[in-house]
């Protein structure tokens, strides 16, 4: 297929302007959804249902075990009801117990990752009630978190970083499902299914008569992409065209999915009471986009592997463009959805897939922690360039000490030891290896191993689609991954959170190193892309690098 440039630069403005429109309003009313001191009457009936005091402000242990035991019902609830599925009329058959598992732990982590067929696998009761739930409820946790290290940002001399139950009640309420509802009525407008029964479709070519099973898919599919979930309601995910049915349906996915991470800067200056500061975490975030869309698109256009002229792993619909927006944008974020076959996509293109996943995702990220994973590197760059001149590292007024260090270090650490250690034992293991179904011994199967442990670890969940993931070994490997790829990092963002909320604020000096302006966010863009180079590219070069450079 040929690759349009016309297009491509065509969608990228389109892009950046309406996410130009809505970056101040929104980010403005996140801001004042998470400072405001009034409950709504259903976050107060919440508030009695779970037995919590609305009220009182949380140590980050507190925070913490609050927002784990949330997690962990969550995780015995999805798993419960999958398990009892067989038992309500017309929903299917009860779920394999390891599929059940690992499809718990991915929504209730953000992740997503499918090891399943949803539209044969699981019924309208499980995708409503269960699947559409945990996407609301995932993504509001990722913005909790994120609040909470602003406010360990933004006070002194207190241990005190919030309350979760409020900080994930304002998210699902009056950020999410406004925001869903609105999504959802865009979608139907541009042709994307919401009934509650199968579609009759007839071949007239061959006389061939199929049902396609239907369903709530568009009040799904806004959640899906709003909260950088990436589950989809069919197999095929985005590619499906009762997903996404045209290309209006394509841009608008994209655009929703960029939305809140790309305003969550906003907030964050406003509620720090310093703009400049948001402008440059959000100058930093829209430079690594920009370079990633570029890129592949380059890679696309040049035919650098003489895969891609075919156009096979390609959106036929909308073309290579398109491709390359919606992969670069969904593996930039934590959303995982797909409009294309990745495994199939030359493997240049699918090593930057890749790699967009290892820079932690925070290129917007995913809805919280791609702004919360910025500010930890932002504190590596402030501590390197208070090396440089030689006094001790101050982050928007608050001293960077060994012990903030040392929560950033291990949370750059966590992702990369998961994902390299998880591979290496998979690739020892030749039963499971099988798994994966390249020639074996071949840089595309290693690929296809290194892109499910990073897809995992990075609780992104779109996955080089051939590998089988649905037994006993990888179901709890990945399932593994994706809960410590969350959690170790929330536990070191929110204990760091708690840590700077005790400091005194320390006045400016000469010897200050600015937090903002071009300079910072030129050392924190090569913080973050240095950091994971070296971090992952031996494991690259092993695959995909190979794999394009020898074809």
């Amino acid at each position: 297929m040929t690759f349009s440039w016309w297009s491509f630069l065509t969608q990228i403005a389109l892009l950046v302007l309406a996410l130009g429109l809505v970056h101040k309003p929104l980010g403005l009313y996140m801001a004042r959804v998470f400072t405001s001191s009034k409950h709504l009457r259903a976050e107060r009936l919440f508030y009695q249902v779970a037995g919590v005091d609305a009220d009182a402000d949380q140590t980050w242990s507190t925070y913490l075990r609050s927002l784990l035991a949330f997690s962990v019902i969550g995780i015995l609830l999805v798993f419960g009801i999958q398990r009892l599925q067989g038992l309500i009329p017309g929903q299917g058959d009860a779920v394999d117990p390891w599929v059940a598992m690992n499809t718990a732990i991915s929504f209730v982590t953000n992740t997503n990752w499918q090891s399943y067929v949803p539209e044969s696998t699981v019924g309208i009761v499980v995708q409503m009630m269960l699947l559409a739930v945990q996407n609301f409820l995932s993504a509001a946790v990722g913005i909790a978190v994120a609040i909470a290290l602003i406010r360990g940002l933004r006070r002194t001399g207190t241990d005190r970083i919030g309350n979760f139950w409020v900080d994930v009640a304002r998210g699902s309420f009056r950020l999410l499902l406004p925001l869903a509802l609105l999504a959802a009525i865009a979608f139907v407008v541009t042709g994307v299914v919401q009934n509650f029964t199968g579609t009759a479709v007839v071949n007239a070519a061959l006389g061939v008569h199929q049902q396609i099973p239907g369903g709530p898919v568009a009040s799904q599919e806004a959640i899906k992409l709003l909260g950088t979930n990436g589950g989809g309601y069919f197999n095929a995910n985005s590619a499906h065209p009762f997903e996404n049915p045209n290309g209006y349906s394509n841009l608008l996915s994209v655009f929703l999915i960029l939305a809140i991470p790309f305003s969550l800067p906003y907030t964050y200056g406003r509620m720090l009471g310093s703009q400049k500061q948001g402008y440059t975490i959000l100058t930093v975030m829209g430079s690594l986009w920009a370079v990633s869309n570029g890129l592949m698109a380059w890679v696309l256009s040049v035919g650098a592997t003489g895969a891609g002229v075919s156009g096979e792993g390609m959106e036929q619909r909308f073309g290579p463009a398109a491709t390359s927006i919606f992969a670069s944008s969904t593996t930039l974020t934590s959303t995982g959805a797909v409009n294309a076959a990745h495994d199939s996509l030359p493997p240049l293109v699918g090593g930057l897939t890749m790699l967009n996943m290892m820079l932690g995702e925070v290129a917007p990220g995913g809805v919280g922690s791609g702004l919360y994973g910025m500010l930890v590197l932002a504190i590596i760059a402030v501590f390197l360039a208070g090396l440089m001149v030689g006094r001790t590292p101050e982050f928007v007024g608050k001293k960077i000490t060994a012990r903030q260090m040392k929560l950033a270090a291990i949370y750059l650490l966590v992702t990369p030891t998961l994902v390299l250690a998880m591979t290496g034992i998979t690739l020892l293991l030749p039963d499971q290896l099988s798994n994966a179904p390249a020639p074996g011994g071949t840089p595309h199967q290693f690929s296809e191993v290194l892109y499910a442990f990073t897809s995992a670890a990075n609780n992104n969940g779109s996955a080089f689609g051939g590998i089988t993931s649905s037994g006993p070994y990888l179901a709890t490997m990945l399932g593994l991954a994706m809960l410590l790829g969350r959690f170790v990092p929330i536990v070191l963002v929110l204990a760091l959170a708690g840590s700077l909320a005790q400091q005194r604020i320390v006045p400016a000096s000469s010897g200050t190193v600015p937090t903002h302006g071009p300079l910072f966010a030129s050392l924190l863009a090569v913080v973050s892309i240095v950091l994971t180079a070296l971090t992952y590219f031996p494991a690259l070069a092993l695959g995909p690098l190979a794999e394009g450079l020898t074809r």
